[in-house]
């Protein structure tokens, strides 16, 4: 199981992804415009930078949901392929057959 802490910072971040989701995307958009002139596209770099780096989406960690895994998530599932194994095995994952051949 991962640390509480790095399970809480996590959702930090992703609270602050959302909260400012739509101000970061606006800012973008006006720097990635050729059209705009350059002074104004200077400016919105500089508000873009002055946003909480926590903010941008890619600071965002995949993590299982069951135990807070970093590694081996399945995005499609939520969780990490530990935890689905252990879950498929005690039947509480429908649909989920072990395989063998």
């Amino acid at each position: 199981m991962a640390k509480k802490g790095m399970i809480e910072k996590n959702k930090r971040r992703g609270k602050l992804v959302a909260k400012f989701a739509s101000k970061r995307a606006a800012l973008k958009a006006i720097t990635t415009n050729a059209d705009t002139p350059i002074e104004e596209r200077f400016k919105a770099q500089l508000q873009l930078a002055a946003l909480p780096r926590n903010g941008s989406k890619v600071r965002v960690r995949n993590r299982c949901d069951v135990t807070g895994r970093p590694r081996a998530y399945y995005r499609k599932l939520k969780m990490s392929r530990i935890a689905l194994r252990e879950l498929g095995n005690n039947g509480q994952i429908p649909g989920l057959v072990k395989s063998s051949w």
